[in-house]
């Protein structure tokens, strides 16, 4: 009986290892090293970068607290775009500035400012607030003045870089995707604005836009969705280009929350990066 009872936990311990172990191998596939990385594995994704990532203060007019800027350097021997990366209403996080690694692999000059720098408890930025409602409440606090203000300075420092090509794009996430298709109406010389399922302007606005816009959004995202199809419409009237693709089954937040929705999220990510790259590039190199 003992020999027979050992026999039978030897199995189930070899069953469990079997398991465990493809588990495992199934986690590591999910990691796709030519996609920016899901939250969760953000961290990781900066700590073996072997990209040069720096953080640099730009200068407002007219303000004393400069906005902090996570910079990445692609590598490359010619000149680059600048693209401005826009954080969600989450703040300047790991997994931000892991898109911003991402886009400088892919050949960019990555700058993802922090929008509430000089906001935060003596007067610090992201980093210094102590809970993501906190975050959260201080991005709402922003006017839109502000955030063109900063936008603006951001760009401006981008453009002088000497790695930097001339040209300049937008591209954000949510409350940064919204941001990324509002300054498109307010500066009319960017080249490129990437909108990551955020709201698109009133209607009113975007005669003043001159750059081509992507936006990319998740099937089962209505509350942002029922802003396309008037947009559409309008762009088309306007004359201006505003592309759009929609990703069955994914959910708000799809790039960030990769693991979500039974990999739908994981899907409109692997198609939308490329598209996102494939449209950059088209109109900034």
């Amino acid at each position: 009986m003992k020999k027979i009872a050992f026999i039978a936990t030897l199995a189930i311990l070899t069953s469990f290892s079997s398991v465990l172990a493809q588990a495992q191998k199934d986690t590591t596939a999910v990691v796709d090293e030519s996609l920016p990385p899901g939250e969760e594995h953000a961290k990781a994704a900066l700590e073996r970068s072997p990209r040069h990532g720096e953080y640099a203060d730009i200068q407002i007019p007219d303000s004393d607290a400069p906005v902090r800027t996570w910079v990445v350097y692609p590598e490359r021997k010619d000149r680059a775009p600048a693209v401005i990366v826009i954080h969600e209403i989450f703040g300047l996080s790991d997994w931000v500035r892991a898109v911003a690694d991402q886009l400088a692999e892919d050949g960019f000059i990555a700058i993802a400012p922090d929008f509430i720098s000089g906001k935060g408890p003596g007067g610090g930025g992201a980093d210094s607030v102590a809970t993501r409602d906190d975050v959260v409440k201080l991005i709402r606090g922003l006017s839109p003045e502000e955030v063109t203000s900063r936008l603006n300075a951001v760009r401006d420092y981008a453009l002088k870089l000497p790695a930097c090509n001339g040209k300049s794009a937008t591209i954000g996430y949510c409350w940064g995707g919204a941001k990324s298709f509002a300054y498109a109406t307010t500066q009319p010389a960017l080249n490129a604005a990437v909108v990551y399922y955020g709201t698109a302007p009133d209607p009113t606005q975007l005669a003043s836009i001159k750059a081509p816009v992507l936006g990319l959004y998740g099937g089962d995202d209505m509350r942002v969705n029922a802003t396309i199809d008037t947009t559409s419409i309008e762009m088309k009237r306007l004359g201006r280009t505003y592309e759009v693709e929609i990703y069955r089954g994914a959910g708000h937040g799809f790039l960030r929350a990769q693991g979500g929705r039974e990999g739908a999220n994981l899907r409109a990510t692997q198609q939308a990066w490329p598209r996102t790259l494939e449209f950059l590039r088209k109109h900034t190199q």
